[in-house]
């Protein structure tokens, strides 16, 4: 069975999940697949971490299975989209441009996978308008995949959404901890703050793995 989003979790058993985005290297799912995050990231718009589709049929053969790997897009159209996804190239999209609820819906109509909708956020009043996205999952970061974190005190009203999220922007093994503490999120979604000198390092995905990890079982003894 092809890797794919994980069902809904009992919310005893929720941890804080991970994505590793921008993949584009061999070495690069090495690293991963040592790590385990939950998803990995193929980035098709315009970038510096872009990837052919070639490119990333020939990197999914070699990542473990139990890793969903998304498809990142920027304004692209729905049928190049939805070829990835049906020749198991990706398992999941990711959505960082001006799509409309009119192609969201398409997307997940026509392939019966998740939808990710990244959200541009300076302040907490644009996210009331995303309460009743159609996405499965919204993608909250400060900018468009620039690494840079955001104005975290909108983390209340994002946790009152009704709708779970991915978080972005500036995230690294120093500060994941305090993410999953303020914000609560679905998942934690990083690609630089994983990088030296602007590729993937082995070790940064180590110890954000590890605190992100450290971080759950804080939080589960919180709970308890």
């Amino acid at each position: 069975m092809p890797a794919a989003f994980p069902e809904e979790e009992k919310p005893a058993e929720r941890r804080t999940k991970v994505k590793i985005c921008g993949l584009s290297r061999t070495e690069d799912i090495f690293y991963v697949n040592e790590a385990c995050p939950d998803y990995v990231g193929f980035v098709f718009a315009k970038s510096r971490r872009q990837v052919e589709p070639s490119q990333a049929a020939a990197l999914r053969r070699l990542l473990r299975r139990e890793i969903c790997p998304v498809g990142v897009f920027v304004n692209q159209k729905p049928e190049e989209i939805l070829r990835l996804l049906r020749d198991g190239t990706i398992e999941a999209v990711q959505l960082h441009g001006q799509e409309t609820e009119e192609q969201i819906r398409l997307i997940r109509r026509e392939s019966g996978k998740k939808v990710i909708k990244a959200v541009r956020i300076t302040d907490g009043r644009q996210l009331d308008a995303w309460k009743e996205s159609s996405a499965d999952y919204l993608l909250l970061d400060g900018g468009c995949g620039d690494g840079k974190v955001f104005d975290w005190s909108v983390a209340e009203k994002a946790k009152s959404l009704g709708k779970p999220f991915f978080l972005a922007g500036g995230l690294n093994a120093c500060n994941a901890a305090e993410a999953v503490r303020l914000f609560e999120p679905y998942a934690l979604d990083l690609s630089s703050g994983v990088e030296n000198a602007g590729v993937k390092d082995r070790q940064k995905i180590l110890d954000f793995m590890r605190a992100v990890r450290l971080a759950g079982k804080e939080r589960e003894n919180c709970d308890e």
